[in-house]
C-alpha cells in the first residue's frame, strides 16, 4: 500500500470514531501531514540555507582577582599608630597605607650611625700606623744596609749589625701588624656600614606601602595592634583593579577552547557582559573532572569578587548549509534527511555538524536551495509522491 493510501485509511477510521479532522494532524506527527489529497500528501517543507552558526561550551564560576595581593608587616613587634586607606580605595604603588610607631627604629639607627663613625675612625688610625709603620721599616732597612757595609770594611763591630738586624725585623713585623690592623678596621667598616643599612630599612618599612597600584578589597588592620602578631595580611589588594572570572569548564569541552575565544556571560545583579579566554586550565580537578578557565572582562565599577556568572565560550563561528534540527533523522546508521525532488520523497544521507538555535549543520551531502521534509519521520518512503507546504513565511519550491 502507498503512503497516500495508508493516510486514507487512517483518515476514513478516525471519522468512523468521531474524530475530528484536527486529530488527524496532530496523530500524524511523524508524517507532518497537514492534509490528505487523493493522490498526494501535502508536507510541511523547508529550503536548506546558507547561515551563520556557532559551536559554544557552558561556562559555570565566581568573580575572582587576577592578581591578588597580600600586604603584611617587614617588621615584627611594633605597634600600628596610624591607618591610611580603607576597603574599597584605590591605592598606587609607593602610597603608604598605614605607620608603625617608629621611636625605637629612629633610635637603633643613630646607634649604628655612631658604630659607622666609630668604625671610619678606626680605619683613619689604621692607615695612620701603617704610614708610621712603613716609615721605621724603611729606616730599619737602611741602618741594616749601612751597618752591614761597615761590617765588611772592617768599621763596625759584629754586636752592631745583629743590633740592626734585630731592629729591621721589629719593624718589618710592626708594618705587617699595621696592615692587619687595618683590614680589621676596614672589616669592621663593612658590618657597621650594613648595621646602619638593616637600622634604615627597618625605619623605612615603619611605613607599610602599597607594592603596586590597585584596589583595597580588605582591611585586617587596627590601631594599636602588634605587627607580624598573627598570620592575617593586614590588607588585600587587587593588582591594577582587574577582576576575571575563574570559571569551571568540562573536560570535554576544554579541548575544544583556545586563548582568545569570545564569551558571553551573564552576571548575578549586573547583568550580560562580554569577556574572551585568557588561560586555557593545563589541569583537571581528577574528582569534579573540570578544568578552571580564567575569563578576562573589561573594566567595570559594577564588578565584585565573589559575583557568580554563567555563560558561554564561543569556540566556532562560521557561515553553514543549515536546516531545520527536526529535519534530520538519526540512528546507528548515522544522520539523513527526506529531501523532495520534483514532488517524489528522497531519503538521503548527509554528515551532520553543529546544532545552533533550532537548525542543523549539513556538513555534506545537500547543497543550498534544496528543500527537505520540515519534521522528517518514517512514515514516508523513496519514491513517495508529495505535495511541499512550505514552513511559514518561506516561499514554496
Amino acid at each position: 500500500m502507498t503512503a497516500t493510501g495508508r493516510l486514507v485509511t487512517a483518515v476514513a477510521a478516525l471519522l468512523m470514531i468521531g474524530a475530528g479532522p484536527a486529530t488527524l494532524g496532530a496523530d500524524a506527527n511523524e508524517a507532518d501531514a497537514a492534509a490528505v489529497m487523493p493522490d498526494t500528501a501535502i508536507v510541511t517543507t523547508a529550503q536548506a540555507e546558507v547561515t551563520e552558526i556557532e559551536a559554544r561550551v557552558p561556562v559555570t564560576g565566581s568573580l575572582v582577582a587576577r592578581d591578588p595581593v597580600q600586604i603584611h608587616a617587614n617588621i615584627s613587634g611594633y605597634q600600628i599608630r596610624e591607618i591610611l586607606a580603607e576597603a574599597g580605595d584605590t591605592v598606587a604603588a609607593g602610597d603608604v597605607l598605614l605607620r608603625l610607631d617608629d621611636a625605637t627604629l629612629g633610635a637603633r639607627l643613630a646607634q649604628a650611625e655612631a658604630e659607622y663613625s666609630r668604625a671610619e675612625a678606626a680605619v683613619s688610625q689604621a692607615e695612620t700606623e701603617i704610614v708610621s709603620a712603613e716609615a721605621m721599616l724603611t729606616q730599619s732597612v737602611s741602618v741594616l744596609e749601612r751597618t752591614r757595609s761597615l761590617r765588611r770594611s772592617g768599621s763596625a763591630a759584629q754586636a752592631v749589625l745583629d743590633d740592626a738586624i734585630a731592629n729591621e725585623a721589629a719593624a718589618r713585623a710592626s708594618a705587617n701588624s699595621a696592615a692587619q690592623g687595618l683590614a680589621v678596621a676596614k672589616a669592621q667598616l663593612a658590618q657597621a656600614l650594613a648595621a646602619r643599612r638593616i637600622a634604615e630599612l627597618d625605619l623605612s618599612h615603619a611605613e607599610v606601602t602599597a607594592p603596586v597600584s590597585g584596589l583595597v578589597v580588605s582591611r585586617n588592620a587596627e590601631i594599636g595592634a602588634m605587627s607580624g602578631s598573627g598570620g592575617e595580611p593586614l590588607f588585600r589588594l587587587i593588582a591594577g583593579g582587574e577582576i576575571e572570572m575563574a570559571g569551571d569548564v568540562t573536560e570535554s569541552g576544554l579541548a575544544q577552547i583556545d586563548n582568545g575565544d569570545r564569551v558571553e556571560l551573564e552576571l548575578a545583579g549586573i547583568g550580560a557582559v562580554a569577556g574572551q579566554v585568557r588561560l586555557v586550565p593545563p589541569a583537571v580537578d581528577p574528582v569534579t573532572r573540570l578544568g578552571v578557565a580564567r575569563i578576562a572582562l573589561a573594566p567595570d565599577p559594577r564588578l565584585r569578587i565573589g559575583i557568580f556568572a554563567n555563560g558561554w565560550i564561543i569556540t566556532d563561528r562560521r557561515e553553514a548549509v543549515t536546516v531545520p534540527a527536526t529535519a534530520v533523522l538519526a540512528d546507528a546508521d548515522g544522520a539523513r534527511l527526506q529531501v523532495i525532488q520534483d514532488g517524489i520523497v528522497e531519503t538521503r544521507p548527509v554528515q551532520a555538524g553543529l546544532l545552533w538555535q533550532g537548525r542543523r549543520e549539513i556538513l555534506e551531502g545537500l547543497a543550498p536551495g534544496e528543500w527537505v521534509i520540515a519534521r522528517a519521520g518514517a512514515f514516508f518512503q523513496d519514491g513517495d509522491k508529495v505535495r511541499a507546504a512550505p514552513m511559514p513565511d518561506k516561499a514554496a519550491p
